[in-house]
Order: C-alpha cells, then structure tokens, then sequence
C-alpha cells in the first residue's frame, strides 16, 4: 500500500508538524492494533494516520485512527489535515469527508485556496489550583492552569509573556507527571502585527513526544482559551517548536475549526 508523509499546518516542506498518512482498502475493521503500533514505530514521526472508506449512508464516510510510536491516541489535529490533504490531492474523496474517530464525527473540508477546515469538539476548560511540582517541572511560573477534559488530556499552562514560553526547557520525566498526555504552555504574542494572536509549545513525554512541532488538538483549548480573553471568535496562534507552524481559528461554541495547509514530501510504497 503506498505511505506518504505529509508536513502539516505549513506551506513549504520540511516546517509544521510531519505524519504518516495510510490509506487502507475499504474495510469494516482496521488491522490488527499491534501491526498499526508498528508501523506508526516504523514511521516515527509524531502521529501516524490510518483510514479506510466506510460502507455509503452512514454518519462518516472515512474511519481514522492516529498513532504515536508509542501510543494510540483519542484526537490529532495535524495527521487528520495530513490526511484530508492526501485525500483532496490523490482525488480519493470529494468534498468534505467525515472521519468516524473515538472523539466523534470530524469533518475534514478543502478549500479553493488549497487550505483545509477542519470542525473539532471544543474542549472543556476547568481551573486548576494548587499544583505542586508544575512550575519547577515546566521551569517557569505559571498564572493559570486549566484542565483539557479527556479527549485531549493535557495540562494548559499560561505563563506570563512569549519570552517565557519561547525559553522554555522543561524537566519532561517531572513534566509527565501532572496530566495524561501532556502540557500546553502559551503567552500572548508580543506584538501581533506579525500575524499570530498567541504563542504556545506542547510537551508530551508520556506518549513518547518531547515536544510536539504543531498540535492541531492542543488549539481546540487553545481557540477557547484565548478567544474568551481577547473578545474575538478568529484567530491565529504560533506553535513555537523549532519547525514552527500557525493554525487558524474560529470557536463556535462547543466546537472549534482548525485551518492550516499541508504539503506531501514523501512517497513509497509500504511492504511489510
């Protein structure tokens, strides 16, 4: 079957955030879950998507699932742009395509422009007080710090300026131990005349991600958080990891679309 690696959430190769994208023949079921862990190991980039055609008039006409090379996850934002870009440029789905995944029906849409919306659950934000051992984990202060709820699972730390977050080098053994996946640091941008309403960097040891280039998910919180702040339903935030990538957002209540572009660098055939 042919494999393609997809950088996404940017316009050029070799920036945003990579994933595998597999498209399987049409199927009731996935293969077995260890050979989708393997491959996902194999391709070793953040996520890995696996999709396969679903029988026509039900709810979704893809299934999806996302792998890291150690886990699979509940939601990923960058591998299901990867894979509606592969989708759109291959001419395997027209229009929007909807995605049964473990977090609901998402719905994938290209656009004339060649970017891609996607339609994702909002996710639910509590405030959390009293966490000992965050700051000197994450070697930064924080102001607030929210829960994500559980399709995400992260912690979402705001610390007090970009500086901040852009410096960040956090302890990630001491870091894994405050939430299931993860933390989202984030900042308001220093001067948005360079086109991005807030920072962020995510850090996710206990998948088996550092820290993650661009996390599609994390701006379902993200758009939430900063939205209420700053008074605007749009808006666009900077992941600040060292590839970089911007992800455009709009809230609508208790859903939140994500947009981004994509780019195919890679593809091969996968023989295993």
């Amino acid at each position: 079957m042919r494999i393609r690696i997809v950088d996404a959430f940017t316009d050029r190769p070799f920036a945003g955030n990579p994933a595998g994208v597999l498209l399987l023949d049409a199927s009731t079921s996935f293969p077995d879950d260890t050979w989708l862990q393997h491959v996902a190991l194999e391709v070793n980039h953040a996520e890995t998507a696996f999709a396969h055609p679903l029988p026509k008039g039900g709810d979704a006409n893809w299934a999806l699932r996302w792998f890291t090379p150690a886990a699979e996850v509940a939601m990923c934002g960058h591998a299901t742009l990867a894979t509606a870009h592969v989708l759109a440029t291959t001419g395997a789905a027209r229009g929007p395509v909807r995605f049964a995944t473990r977090s609901g029906v998402l719905v994938a849409t290209a656009l004339e422009d060649g970017s891609i919306t996607m339609d994702f659950p909002t996710a639910p934000l509590t405030a959390v007080e009293n966490l000992p051992g965050v700051a000197e984990a994450l070697g930064a202060e924080p102001l607030t710090t929210y829960d994500t709820g559980p399709n995400i699972g992260d912690l979402l730390v705001e610390l007090a300026d970009e500086k901040t977050v852009l410096g960040l080098a956090p302890d990630l053994v001491a870091l894994g131990r405050h939430s299931e996946r993860g933390i989202i640091a984030t900042a308001r941008a220093e001067d948005p005349s360079r086109g991005y309403d807030f920072v962020s960097r995510c850090f996710f040891p206990n998948i088996g991600i550092d820290e993650d280039p661009v996390t599609g998910s994390a701006h379902t919180a993200l758009a939430s958080f900063w939205s209420e702040r700053l008074g605007r339903a749009e808006l666009t935030g900077l992941q600040a990891s060292a590839r970089s990538g911007r992800v455009r957002t709009e809230l609508r209540g208790d859903r939140t679309f994500l947009s981004g572009r994509a780019v195919t660098v890679i593809e091969g055939d996968l023989l295993a």
